[in-house]
């Protein structure tokens, strides 16, 4: 017995049919033209998580990057977002974990950005020099582990690779010093959104 699905690809258009749990709570988006169908497509919960996720991650590495606010006030604002964020995620996602039984998968997500939250604000608020120094590869690494996790917990070759992908994007930040914000931000958004726009391969 294979561990991963070999019998669909890693990455995949999104098929028409849908499981009826995964029918609850869908977005449907239709783009028409007068008859002319320009783009159809539907997001379920757990894609609206990642949507979720990529639109509050835009501001965050954007400020981050360009704009002079404090990071008093940024380490607040964005906390607070986070914990929102989160509280969002649980609340899309829980049935979808429960129903492929990795509900500490989502458990695992839960406390890595605790954990970064935590760490962050430690970092500004205390003047952890440490941290606040290597903020980009500290998110890019509870990333890559939650992806990891999750790649592990439902058989997903494309999740695991995500992970790695993030990994990889630690090791290429120090040939980046003074963009590291917006490159960390824009691999994080990307894979976010391009999750939530194919279908990927899982137990």
């Amino acid at each position: 017995m294979n561990f991963f699905n070999n019998s669909v690809p890693p990455l995949r258009r999104k098929q028409a049919t849908l499981d009826i749990q995964d029918m609850e709570g869908c977005w449907q988006l239709h783009w028409r033209i007068g008859k002319l169908k320009v783009y159809s497509t539907f997001y379920t919960r757990l894609d609206q998580a990642f949507i979720v996720w990529a639109l509050l991650l835009i501001p965050m590495f954007l400020t981050a990057q360009f704009l002079p606010v404090s990071w008093n006030l940024q380490a607040a604002v964005w906390s607070i977002c986070s914990v929102i964020g989160t509280a969002i995620m649980v609340s899309l996602t829980h049935s979808w974990a429960k129903r492929r039984k990795v509900n500490w998968v989502l458990y695992c997500w839960v406390v890595l950005v605790v954990v970064g939250v935590i760490l962050t604000d430690l970092a500004v608020f205390v003047g952890w020099g440490e941290v606040l120094l290597n903020l980009c590869p500290l998110w890019l690494g509870l990333s890559a582990l939650g992806y990891l996790c999750t790649g592990w917990g439902v058989r997903s070759r494309t999740l695991l690779f995500t992970g790695m992908l993030h990994l990889l994007g630690i090791f290429i930040l120090p040939y980046i010093i003074g963009w590291q914000f917006l490159a960390s931000g824009m691999l994080m958004i990307f894979c976010l959104l391009l999750l939530a726009e194919f279908e990927w391969d899982h137990c």
